[in-house]
């Protein structure tokens, strides 16, 4: 039965709400665009019904704000009441576009400043809301999710944070490491992939790519990236390679030990496309010398696909490798803040993932299961063979 028919014969948890904060306003639009085309296409019989009220409606965003004192101290604000609603929050910790003022001073928000305004959000609606959840594509602090020596455990804090506060649920994308959740096992944690909208934006801007084993390779950048790279390749029936990292643990740059090379292990890929999949550029340093390396072992294209493009330094050096051949393009999510450079790069695609979060969000409030919206394995299949019949 598709997520669809399953919503048709159920009821919703509660009146349906979203805020989305200024860090994925623009995302959160479409996510609610999607919601309302949802729901006018779907309970057509019972719209009289009072178990219906405010089912269908034009706008299912909240308006709220978070206004600064000229300290920098902050305050959330609900502009409309969210009493026995199922509320979802949507935020970016990774937009660091938004500025505020200290004491005169403009400072541009961290993570940790998006962070905080969400909590305060939470606090203006914990103990009315009937239900609290909680999108945070870019989990916060991910990347510090184990303890090394004498190390903080920011992110398992964090969670514990929110769920400590009321949140019920907690939806992620591409998690880096998604034990973390055993920080909180008995609050709800998901962690979502999009593989099949990686294919599909990649399908739709490079008509000619052939998907089988004479004609393309994944390779994993890293150990870390493994399991995607396992995933996709017996997916799409066509082997894998990978680079493990040699690190230099002697010394400490910018919080990790620098890379001294890359290794790689794996068939021949001279003649044939690879697609590079991992969860996030960051600087992009790792994820362009293993590019290189692809073209000199004779790879025809390097396509490179990654849940987050946060670009920390800039395009200088993609346009350069663009420029030399070493990648042809960059496939990453609408998931956190991109710059608005990004439209004018002849290599780089954005995967739209607004409908797959309208799809989550709409499930989540019917209380239906989401293990088919999960598993895009079938969906993958299914664009194979509308490609394959069209070829």
């Amino acid at each position: 039965m598709s997520n669809i028919e399953l919503l048709e014969k159920t009821l919703p948890v509660a009146p349906l709400k979203l805020v989305a904060m200024e860090s994925c306003r623009n995302l959160g639009r479409k996510v609610n665009e999607h919601i309302v085309s949802f729901r006018k296409n779907t309970i057509n019989e019972v719209t009289e019904s009072p178990l219906y009220v405010n089912y269908r409606s034009n706008n299912y965003l909240t308006e709220y704000s978070c206004p600064r004192f000229g300290s920098g101290e902050g305050k959330g604000i609900l502009k409309e009441s969210i009493r026995g609603t199922d509320l979802f929050i949507m935020t970016d910790v990774c937009n660091h576009s938004l500025t505020y003022t200290v004491n005169g001073h403009e400072n541009h928000m961290s993570p940790d400043d998006h962070f905080q305004d969400l909590k305060r959000v939470i606090s203006a609606a914990t103990g009315k809301a009937h239900r609290i959840t909680v999108i945070m594509p870019f989990l916060y602090e991910s990347r510090q999710h184990k303890r090394t020596k004498r190390e903080s455990l920011d992110c398992a804090l964090a969670l514990e944070e929110l769920t400590n506060m009321g949140v019920s649920n907690i939806i992620t994308f591409d998690a880096h490491d998604p034990r973390v959740q055993n920080a909180i096992p008995l609050s709800g944690f998901d962690s979502f992939n999009p593989p099949y909208q990686f294919m599909k934006a990649l399908f739709r801007e490079v008509p000619d790519l052939v998907a089988d084993k004479e004609h393309l390779m994944i390779i994993s950048p890293d150990e870390g990236a493994m399991h995607r790279a396992v995933y996709f390749s017996n997916v799409l029936g066509v082997d894998m390679g990978m680079f493990y990292k040699r690190r230099d643990y002697s010394t400490i740059v910018n919080g990790k030990n620098p890379i001294v090379a890359h290794e790689f292990l794996g068939d021949d890929v001279s003649g044939k496309d690879v697609i590079v999949i991992d969860d996030m550029i960051s600087s992009g340093e790792s994820m362009l010398d293993v590019a290189k390396q692809l073209k000199e072992r004779k790879a025809k294209r390097v396509f490179v696909c990654t849940t987050f493009g946060l670009f920390t330094d800039g395009f200088d050096q993609f346009d350069r490798y663009y420029e030399e051949g070493y990648i042809h393009k960059v496939i990453t999510t609408n998931l956190t803040y991109l710059p608005p450079a990004v439209k004018d790069k002849p290599y780089f695609i954005t995967a739209d993932m607004s409908k797959y979060l309208a799809i989550i969000i709409d499930s989540l409030n019917h209380d239906t299961t989401i293990g088919s919206v999960m598993n895009t394995t079938e969906k993958i299949h299914t664009l194979l063979e509308k490609r394959n019949r069209r070829s």
